[in-house]
C-alpha cells in the first residue's frame, strides 16, 4: 500500500486554513492536522518568546506525524513549519536552526496556498490585519511555496469555491501522480 499523501494548506492569518483543511478532510474521510499554536498560545498567561516557537514547531511537528498514522489516502496539513520560520524571523530576526533543518527534511505532496482576498476576521491569536502586512506576508508565503520545489497552487473566493477548486487539484495531481 502506498504512504499516505501530505497536503499542506499554507498562507498567511486569516486566510481560511483551518476551513479548508477540515472540508478537505471532511470531503476525503481523512484526518487533518490542525494547528497546535492555536492550543498552546491559549494555555498561555503571556505573550509568546522565541523558545515558545521551538516548542510550537515541535508539537506541530509531532501532531502531524501521530495524524499520519491514521490517513489512508491523504493529510492535511493546516500549516506547517514555514509557519514558525515566518514568524519567528518577522518577530525575532531569527530561526532556531532545528525548524531550518526540519523544513528540509518534511515531505509535502502537494501545496495549497490560501489567498488574502477573504476579510480579515478578527482573533485574539492574530496580530497584522493591515492590507499591506497581509500582502507582505502573502508574498513571503508564495516564495516559499516557490522555492519549496513541490507542485502547489494558488487558492481564491469563497468558501465553497476554495473547496471545489481544491478537490479538483488534488483529483487531477492524484491522476497525474498514480
Amino acid at each position: 500500500m502506498q504512504n499516505p499523501k501530505r497536503i499542506l494548506i499554507l498562507g498567511p492569518e486569516s486566510t481560511g486554513k483551518s476551513t479548508l483543511a477540515s472540508d478537505l478532510a471532511v470531503h476525503y474521510d481523512e484526518p487533518w492536522v490542525p494547528e497546535f499554536a492555536r492550543e498552546y498560545l491559549e494555555m498561555l498567561d503571556r505573550n509568546y518568546s522565541y523558545s515558545d516557537l521551538l516548542k510550537i514547531a515541535k508539537g506541530q511537528m509531532a501532531l502531524e506525524d501521530e495524524k499520519f498514522q491514521q490517513a489512508r489516502k491523504f493529510l492535511f496539513c493546516d500549516t506547517d513549519l514555514r509557519v514558525i520560520h515566518v514568524w519567528s524571523q518577522h518577530k525575532f530576526g531569527k530561526v532556531h536552526d532545528w525548524v531550518t533543518q526540519e523544513i528540509g527534511r518534511r515531505a509535502y505532496d502537494l501545496i495549497l496556498l490560501t489567498d488574502i482576498d477573504l476579510p480579515w476576521e478578527p482573533d485574539p491569536q492574530r496580530e497584522h490585519p493591515e492590507p499591506e502586512m497581509r500582502q507582505f506576508f502573502m508574498d513571503w508565503y508564495e516564495k516559499m511555496a516557490i522555492e519549496s520545489g513541490v507542485e502547489w497552487a494558488k487558492i481564491t473566493g469563497e468558501r465553497k469555491k476554495r473547496l471545489e477548486d481544491s478537490i479538483f487539484l488534488i483529483n487531477s495531481y492524484l491522476d497525474s501522480n498514480s
